[in-house]
């Protein structure tokens, strides 16, 4: 039975017709020669030691060598936050541990090729995120108070890190740190702008529609090197560090994205119910916050996510302000003569890790967007 099952699928989705039959014919054995090509090269002929050797580099930039323990500090800090938004998205359950642990155990193994000492620190990054994950899975308080222990945690990860000085975060951790904190910055910027453009005082929504449609009429890069030469000139009394001002741009920038997808997200609400709201009493703000805004984002979560993607994925634009990121760390190790000839190398490395971290972010969100669904299983 189940290889007639196989045989009906392999006849309407790969030969229903002799257009489909011949591209099958000629795609398929094209993917499996490039598939093994390039195990071939992964396996057999490609030079990993330059990863091994330059790992520090891609993960931290020039962070002092004497303080490394800040930037693994920080890095628990990013699993614990990590471990508790999974909470929400993914709640534990027996059958999703073995995934998780085998994430976790590859992880591990990867960093024991570098060093002893990073393959144990690594584990308990591992240790900190499962354990996050199942304590805000199984504990109702600690569920219920999971925005404030990830905003504990970043408080904590930015305080540890500080004193080493922003100028030197680098690497992965820049990107990441990036990443985070203009993804939590853009969310509450961009529902103030998606609530100012349908106010109905005609001084706010004309602000906020200049605002948004000034910042989606000009490249980011734009944005960002114009904060960074502005602020000193504004602020000459108060110097802020490169990283501040790059996090600015990026915030001023994603914020007007992050408005319209909210404002997608609003329109989306029937109106019957803010009116039955208003017929039962409601203030105005509760209305917005109780019932007319966990709808909204519910609808905006698929662009949001497409947000905090783009900021991820366009964070190597921090390098023209003097920022030494993931992708740019990358560029400096092959700036040396002796790495010359490890381009491949570097380059599918860093495309796994993007790739890697880009997928978890989509398939996070998706489980969210799930969860959060109507008629999810919960």
């Amino acid at each position: 039975m189940s290889s007639t099952k196989a045989m009906k699928w392999l006849r309407f989705n790969l030969f229903a017709k002799p257009f489909d039959a011949v591209l099958t014919l000629v795609f398929i054995p094209t993917l499996l020669w490039a598939i093994y090509a390039f195990l071939y090269w992964v396996l057999m002929l490609a030079d990993w030691r330059v990863i091994q050797t330059s790992a520090k580099v891609l993960m931290t930039g020039v962070f002092p060598d004497d303080q490394l323990w800040r930037a693994w500090v920080a890095a628990g800090c990013i699993s614990g936050v990590f471990g508790l938004a999974t909470a929400k998205a993914m709640p534990f359950r027996r059958d999703r541990m073995a995934m998780v642990l085998g994430g976790c155990f590859l992880i591990a193994s990867l960093a024991f090729t570098v060093s002893v000492d990073a393959a144990v620190k690594s584990m308990l990054l591992a240790a900190i995120f499962v354990g996050g994950w199942i304590s805000a899975s199984q504990a109702v308080l600690l569920r219920s108070h999971t925005g404030k222990l990830s905003v504990a945690l970043l408080g904590l990860m930015i305080v540890v890190l500080t004193p080493a000085g922003p100028s030197t975060w680098g690497g992965l951790l820049l990107s990441v740190v990036l990443t985070i904190f203009s993804a939590a910055l853009t969310i509450p910027i961009g529902i103030l702008l998606a609530f100012g453009r349908q106010s109905k005082v005609g001084s706010i929504r004309t602000l906020s529609t200049g605002y948004i449609e000034t910042m989606r009429a000009v490249p980011l890069i734009l944005i960002v090197y114009w904060i960074w030469i502005a602020l000193p000139l504004l602020l000459p009394s108060f110097p802020i560090p490169d990283v501040v001002r790059g996090l600015i741009g990026f915030v001023v920038f994603y914020s007007a994205y992050a408005a319209e997808y909210i404002r997608s997200g609003l329109q989306a609400v029937p109106r019957g119910q803010v009116e039955a709201a208003d017929a039962l009493g409601f203030s105005d703000s509760d209305v917005k916050r109780m019932i007319v805004l966990p709808q909204a984002m519910r609808v905006a979560l698929p662009g949001l996510v497409g947000n905090i993607l783009d900021i991820f994925n366009y964070a190597p634009l921090v390098f023209i302000i003097g920022l030494t990121d993931f992708l740019r760390a990358g560029q400096m190790i092959l700036a040396n003569p002796q790495n010359s000839g490890q381009t491949y190398e570097i380059y599918v490395f860093l495309f796994v890790v993007y790739f890697a971290i880009g997928s978890i972010i989509t398939f996070m969100a998706r489980r969210l967007e799930k969860h959060l669904g109507k008629g999810a299983n919960r």
